[in-house]
């Protein structure tokens, strides 16, 4: 099990952050991260799956340490989140690799797999969204993206992750006190707050075209799998059932005892993941 690396790269005239896993020969393995968290989400997993893989897990524009964008909801796009992750498999020479997208990192996933990327995803793994997200789900999602509080202790700021990340389900304390310790920064008076950049919620808004990819999922070719959670309000079962019978037909597999999104941390996650890509 290899420890993580924390490498800065140019992607599209962005600094992007990228936290890598395992050894560089290995088949390469993406796993990109929802709306509002970073790529450090993925920690259990990626090290779990980097005896096998060379794994990246990036920090999309606008969150953790990648670069904020100066021209905001412009570029709080899949267009240029697309052209970064395709910048970033040039700069590792990665002509093919598998895709672990949860929430948003799976609707980029869908997208790319059925346009530039699509001779390059072998595999790809949907977790938890659909090509459509429901309006009040939607809603409930821009309430807390857009409007971040602020904290005076780093222990205030974890209740509130624990409280709003609820339907992650049952994780461990080094689970939450890792996803405290990755997500978290000082404003310019000191206190605490969220790590990433408020305007990321023009994509529930004014970019909210990007959330709409049904075109795109009917033209994925790669061998999918969807995941869902049981309590899931961001991929319903109706939805669910759609992609089943649609353009790649996966296979669903639903994780017990959680809402929007299963964190693919624990050991029976991990090895669907595992068998699954080794298929």
């Amino acid at each position: 099990m290899s420890q993580p690396r924390s490498t800065y790269l140019d992607a599209a005239g962005f600094e992007m952050h990228v936290t890598e896993w395992g050894d560089r020969g290995n088949p390469a393995l993406v796993m990109w991260h929802g709306l509002a968290r970073t790529g450090r989400d993925f920690d259990e997993a990626a090290a779990a799956l980097s005896d096998r893989y060379f794994i990246l897990c990036p920090d999309t524009l606008g969150r953790g340490l990648s670069a904020w964008a100066p021209r905001g909801a412009a570029d709080y796009t899949f267009a240029t989140y697309g052209d970064m992750a395709t910048a970033m498999l040039d700069h590792y020479g990665i002509g093919r690799c598998g895709w672990i997208g949860t929430s948003m990192g799976g609707l980029l996933g869908i997208t790319l797999a059925a346009g530039s990327l699509r001779d390059s995803i072998s595999h790809l793994i949907i977790n938890d969204v659909g090509p459509d997200i429901p309006a009040d789900s939607a809603r409930r999602i821009a309430d807390y993206v857009g409007s971040p509080p602020v904290f005076d202790t780093v222990s205030e700021y974890e209740a509130w992750l624990r409280r709003t990340y609820a339907p992650f389900g049952t994780n461990s304390d080094r689970f939450w006190r890792r996803m405290t310790d990755t997500s978290v920064r000082r404003t310019g008076s000191g206190r605490l707050t969220v790590h990433y950049d408020p305007a990321i919620v023009s994509q529930m808004g004014e970019n909210k075209a990007d959330l709409d990819v049904w075109t795109a999922y009917d033209a994925v070719s790669a061998k999918t799998l969807l995941i869902r959670g049981e309590h899931s309000d961001v991929l319903p079962p109706t939805i669910a059932s759609a992609m089943r019978m649609r353009g790649p037909c996966p296979p669903l597999v639903t994780v017990p005892d959680c809402g929007h999104a299963p964190t693919l941390a624990d050991e029976w996650q991990i090895g669907l993941l595992r068998d699954f890509l080794a298929d």
